[in-house]
């Protein structure tokens, strides 16, 4: 991935097995590892958020931090508009992993597109405070979100 660009990655899973017997077990997927080289930055907070289903949160931007998300429950759409104002949709389950990157100042929302709670795990390139006031809420009112909305 290339700093300052909308990108994104498809991350590995790999299935686990019993020592014992060698069935499968569940799985193991890979966010990040220092060793990749996947990040242009090494992220200095990592957080869990939840979505509800059907519900959008955002669209916001961040003015100092370079985000990285992946869909770890669940399924959602990650809506990012570029500085040229074409919006970028890129989808990320639990099984189909992708491991999204949305630079500072391109403001970006993301749906959940189930019946289920989505659960959305962050990287950040830098740590958040309370005090930084460094989100800005904005509008995408010339998106159709209502074409998730359908697949409800």
């Amino acid at each position: 991935m290339q700093r300052d660009v909308i990108d994104s990655i498809k991350l590995e899973k790999h299935d686990t097995k019993d020592v014992k017997d060698g069935n499968v077990n569940g799985s193991l997927m890979v966010i990040w590892r220092d060793w990749d080289g996947i990040l242009p930055t090494t992220p200095k907070m990592v957080y869990l958020s939840s979505v509800n289903p059907g519900e959008i949160k955002g669209p916001h931007l961040h003015t100092k931090r370079d985000s990285y998300f992946t869909c770890i429950r669940g399924k959602v759409v990650f809506i990012i508009k570029d500085l040229h104002g074409k919006y970028h949709e890129i989808e990320s389950s639990e099984d189909e992993p992708v491991l999204v990157q949305i630079p500072k100042n391109h403001p970006s929302a993301h749906i959940n597109i189930t019946d289920q709670m989505a659960s959305v795990l962050a990287l950040a390139s830098i740590a958040w405070k309370p005090n930084d006031n460094e989100m800005v809420n904005v509008s995408f009112d010339d998106y159709d979100w209502n074409k998730w909305k359908k697949r409800l």
